[in-house]
């Protein structure tokens, strides 16, 4: 990982760090990666509580993460989507925030509540539609609530609004996002937080910390490219690496404010930090919202205890290194170590070699004080070396489920290969068993579905209907030459194996295999993942990697249509198509993308 050198060179050699911009020119009115970032709750406690905890006596051993306790609480958020001007690397931008931060307000609530978030669209300049995505919440019942246009909703119109009401029905550390074309990587993101039981015991949560890549041009020009004719720049490079949304940038070889492509750009512009106390035990919530990059997180000289991955907590396993693929999380618990006046770097690596994507500044730093150091001085300390592979995570014997749960014998087996081509108009576009997606805003798979609409879906729907079958499996074959990571809505994967070459038909951890809602798809490899169909609704099936799902590499699984056409969509969501299509009948929708 970086060296002394290269912090040299991000500080331009000063000997203290001082932040040259202001917290809410770098990142609105987001207090992520400050002194003053509140420390989270065990819980959350303006609630009944039963035995101590909300949650009453269900434990992480012995109760199923997918049965929440019916709290009864309602947890109310409101979130207006703009553009803002933001500089989170000193580069100055115009990006798309919520309520005006960047990255966008935490969510919190208990396991068992229902988190009501009603959505304003603001975006103007241009205006676009709009949606969230409440990644990796199961969405129980409710499949309209997942957040993905042409899927399970229209997109929300400009000047409209849309209220989402779902429960906490797993908890742990994830996130949102826009679900709109690459919205996401202009800056529509955040944290959600559900409290739960504890699966070991720690003094401090010190919250989420994100690890993304940034790019500084507008999400909207460099999906023009990835979707041109030019295969040169179908592969972007981002421009830097953030932790919680901030991280210096080389702005020019001399101090201070300069122009860089005709933009204000300010060197020093401010690094994350956090604070230990020795002896004590730190919990952090890391999450990956970049766009294309797997991510390496270390700390310098210490060691990083993995209790959770996604919403499933494990059994605790130490590692020096933890690597994070696009919309992956993982919870660790560090113990204060160090010297007491000690100052550490915390790193963040984007991940290379020809199994990855491009990235022009592929490191990211922030600040470790301990209780008695100086916290404007520069930390000298080194990082190790990366022991993992740049290409996936974690073995899969080493990810153990802390409550056990096994599979059932698969009803269907479907094999899929995931390939790109260069179609008729000199495009690339991204393929499963040969099919690209491209979705239709004005025309959601679901309320099709609900109409009994469930055979005549074109080609480019990519629609995987496995009617009433109980236990789904998938065989993933890559057939490319870089790792993709696999996510699933609606459904915690069974991950069965993962590999390089063809699968052999081994299961790793039979009898409890790892379960996440994101896993990596080796270059030129294989992944199996399962699960039971037992929540009716059309729900994605993707890439992470934001031009690869604008380029199509996504598919639908259309779950027990017989029963969605009894479910109780609300009217809410009929009203929003009706408010897009009126919207969209006078307004051109550039749809250059999957619209994904």
């Amino acid at each position: 990982m970086s060296g002394r050198g290269f912090v040299s060179n991000l500080l331009h050699n000063a000997s203290v760090i001082v932040s040259a911009l202001s917290q809410t020119q770098t990142n609105g009115g987001c207090s992520l990666g400050t002194n003053y970032a509140p420390k989270l709750p065990s819980f959350l406690s303006n609630n009944p509580i039963v035995n101590g905890y909300p949650w009453g006596t269900l434990s992480a051993q012995s109760s199923d993460p997918e049965q929440p306790p019916n709290t009864g609480a309602i947890r109310t958020y409101d979130f207006t989507l703009s553009r803002g001007t933001i500089a989170p690397d000193g580069y100055e931008k115009s990006a798309l925030l919520v309520n005006g931060q960047f990255p966008g307000p935490t969510i919190e609530a208990n396991w068992g509540d229902t988190i009501q978030v009603t959505v304003h669209n603001e975006i103007a300049s241009p205006a676009e539609g709009t949606s969230i995505h409440w990644h990796g919440l199961l969405q129980q019942g409710i499949p309209w609530q997942d957040g993905v246009p042409a899927v399970s909703q229209c997109p929300i119109a400009p000047g409209d609004s849309l209220t989402y009401s779902f429960r906490a029905t797993l908890y742990g550390t994830t996130w949102y996002h826009s679900h709109f074309s690459s919205q996401l990587v202009g800056g529509l993101w955040g944290p959600l937080i559900v409290y739960g039981p504890k699966n070991t015991p720690y003094d401090i949560d010190l919250g989420p910390i994100s690890l993304s890549d940034y790019y500084h041009r507008d999400y909207y020009t460099v999906v023009q490219d990835v979707m041109g004719t030019d295969l040169t720049k179908i592969r972007p490079a981002s421009d830097n690496n953030l932790i919680n949304g901030k991280m210096n940038f080389d702005c020019s070889n001399t101090n201070g404010t300069v122009q860089v492509n005709g933009t204000t750009c300010t060197n020093n512009a401010g690094l994350a930090t956090f604070n230990f106390q020795s002896g004590k035990k730190h919990r952090l919530r890391l999450i990956n919202p970049s766009s294309q990059a797997i991510e390496k997180f270390s700390i310098d000289g210490h060691t990083l205890t993995i209790i959770a991955n996604d919403l499933t907590p494990v059994v605790p396993y130490n590692v020096s290194v933890v690597t994070l693929a696009i919309g992956q999380r993982t919870d660790v618990i560090v113990t204060g170590t160090g010297n007491s006046s000690g100052a550490y770097w915390m790193r963040a690596t984007i991940s290379g070699g020809q199994c990855t994507e491009p990235a022009n500044q592929p490191y990211a730093l922030a600040t470790v004080y301990y209780e008695n150091a100086n916290t404007s001085s520069v930390p000298q300390t080194i990082g190790g070396d990366d022991p993992t592979d740049p290409c996936s995570g974690d073995p899969l014997t080493d990810t153990v489920p802390y409550y056990s749960q096994g599979i059932n014998t698969p009803t269907t087996t479907t094999t899929i290969a995931v390939d790109f081509l260069i179609n008729s108009t000199n495009h690339l576009v991204w393929t499963l068993n040969n099919s690209t997606f491209r979705g239709d805003y004005n025309n959601p798979i679901l309320l099709l579905s609900k109409t009994g609409n469930n055979t005549a879906y074109p080609p480019t729907a990519n629609v995987y209907n496995f009617g009433n079958q109980s236990t789904i499996r998938i065989v993933l074959n890559n057939l490319t030459p870089t790792s993709h990571p696999w996510h699933m809505h609606g459904h915690t994967m069974s991950v069965l194996a993962q590999g390089t070459g063809t699968w052999d038909g081994t299961i790793v951890n039979a009898d409890n295999p790892q379960r996440r809602d994101v896993e990596l798809l080796p270059a030129g490899g294989y992944l199996v993942v399962q699960w039971d169909q037992n929540n009716p609704g059309v729900w994605p099936f993707h890439c992470h990697i934001a031009w690869h799902l604008s380029g199509g590499l996504y598919a639908n699984i259309l779950e027990r249509p017989a029963d969605i056409a009894n479910l109780p969509i609300t009217s809410q969501t009929y009203q929003t198509c009706r408010n897009w299509a009126t919207w969209s009948g006078s307004n051109n929708v550039n749809e250059i993308d999957s619209g994904l």
